[in-house]
């Protein structure tokens, strides 16, 4: 009896319930099969979990470095002119610059144009006209010159700055001779020749991403109005504000400050379809990874069910000796919520470990494989990065930890229901 009493005074939870949960747990001869399950089901759980904060963290560090990226090299808001070229350039630029809010507002010309070295090599190229003062502003570009200042004089210097990819492919160093050629030079009787012109390379930049790095030249904005026969004017105005997610409040007083007819795009409307691809990819991943966690969440059910029937007369007689439904459905509750809880919490271990080394370990399979694991001409990026978000690690967590507790609750309830009577009928 007084085992009994003690078995009904136990309050929720209680040191006794965790006791049998666990207990439940440890592997026994006859219980092998069921052991078997609960093992993969925790295999499952860390596995789902570990792979989604890898993988979530994988696409927001992609996201982050592209719009990075993308960003530094490239203005967060482009103003044109409408009706008349834009002639008065520095006088724009500078009211534009002036707007609280603006880091940088800088005249360029744009041009194609197909680019040749001293191989036999040549490769279509965009080149841009930029003040020497503004291209230092650029830190992407500036920021990853180390050949001694060759931007420091950029607008003297008659030369130009390309990229790293674009000077492996054309074997150009800082000093050798780039030929340009652009379908757009000089008109004659005969039609519009070819224009073609050389110019020391001034200094070579890396962005770190292969698409710039293979195709932008940088050409002092005075020397690119003659070579596209644009001279004395601009084609449009760069605009770098400070918080680029602000775009949208700040093109009303950019146009204002501009003083003529102009019209304006941000970054968000040029770049739409590439980050609305990658938000459905990012989706569509997390919706396919979740489905790992489920699939584990479904194995407790079985382990669980197996395990109810298996410990049908351990159940009679703790009922028989007071204990409730609630404290039987709670012993089974925690058996189950055990293998979600410390699976999901390996999983976000292993998951952080792997996020925090993603580069070397990178690194390490492709040189084993000696194979290209991320081509930067594929992704972009000359590194895989990985960044991970608290609140969507949260999120991954409370959706694990969510699925495991939901799938014991069946269980639980069906072993609270085992009729004690029914149960020792044939023992």
């Amino acid at each position: 009896m007084a085992r009994a009493d003690a078995i009904r005074a136990t309050p929720p939870f209680a040191a006794f319930e965790w006791m049998l949960a666990l207990r439940y747990l440890r592997p026994r001869r006859k219980e092998a099969f069921i052991s078997v399950i609960a093992v993969f089901s925790f295999l499952g759980i860390l596995l789902g979990v570990a792979t989604l904060v890898v993988v979530m963290a994988v696409m927001n560090g992609f996201r982050a470095e592209l719009l990075d990226k993308i960003l530094g090299i490239n203005g967060h808001v482009i103003v044109q002119p409408i009706g008349s070229d834009l002639t008065d350039y520095d006088d724009v630029a500078k009211r534009i610059g002036d707007v609280p809010g603006v880091t940088l507002a800088l005249p360029i010309i744009e041009g194609q144009a197909l680019a040749s070295g001293p191989s036999t090599g040549s490769s279509g190229v965009l080149v841009r006209g930029v003040r020497g003062p503004d291209l230092l502003s650029m830190e992407k570009v500036a920021g990853s010159v180390d050949d001694g200042g060759g931007l420091l004089d950029f607008d003297n210097s008659g030369g130009v700055a390309i990229g790293t990819r674009l000077a492996q492919s054309l074997g150009l160093l800082v000093g050798d001779k780039l030929t340009l050629i652009s379908p757009r030079g000089a008109i004659t009787p005969l039609g519009t020749a070819p224009r073609v012109k050389t110019y020391p390379v001034a200094a070579i930049f890396e962005i770190g991403m292969a698409e710039y790095d293979s195709t932008y030249i940088f050409m002092p904005l005075v020397e690119a109005q003659l070579y596209f026969n644009s001279p004395e004017k601009a084609q449009a105005i760069e605009v770098y504000i400070e918080d680029p997610d602000q775009v949208g409040a700040m093109r009303e007083p950019i146009e204002e400050a501009a003083g003529r007819q102009v019209f304006s795009t941000d970054w968000r409307m040029r770049n739409v379809t590439f980050f609305n691809a990658l938000q459905v990819e990012r989706n569509v991943m997390f919706t396919i990874l979740t489905l790992i966690v489920l699939v584990a969440a479904l194995n407790i059910i079985s382990g669980l069910i197996m395990l109810v029937k298996d410990k049908g007369r351990d159940i009679a007689i703790l009922r028989t000796m007071g204990a409730t439904k609630g404290a039987v459905m709670r012993v089974f509750f925690l058996t189950g919520a055990s293998i979600g809880t410390v699976g999901t919490l390996a999983g976000l271990a292993i998951g952080w470990v792997i996020c925090a080394n993603i580069e070397s370990l990178r690194a390490f399979t492709s040189w084993v494989t000696r194979t290209e694991i991320f081509s930067p001409e594929l992704y972009f990026l000359s590194t895989l990065p990985a960044q991970m978000d608290p609140m969507e690690t949260g999120a991954i967590v409370a959706m694990a930890l969510g699925l495991s507790y939901l799938a014991t609750l069946y269980p639980a309830w069906r072993a609270a229901r085992l009729d004690p009577v029914e149960a020792l009928r044939y023992e």
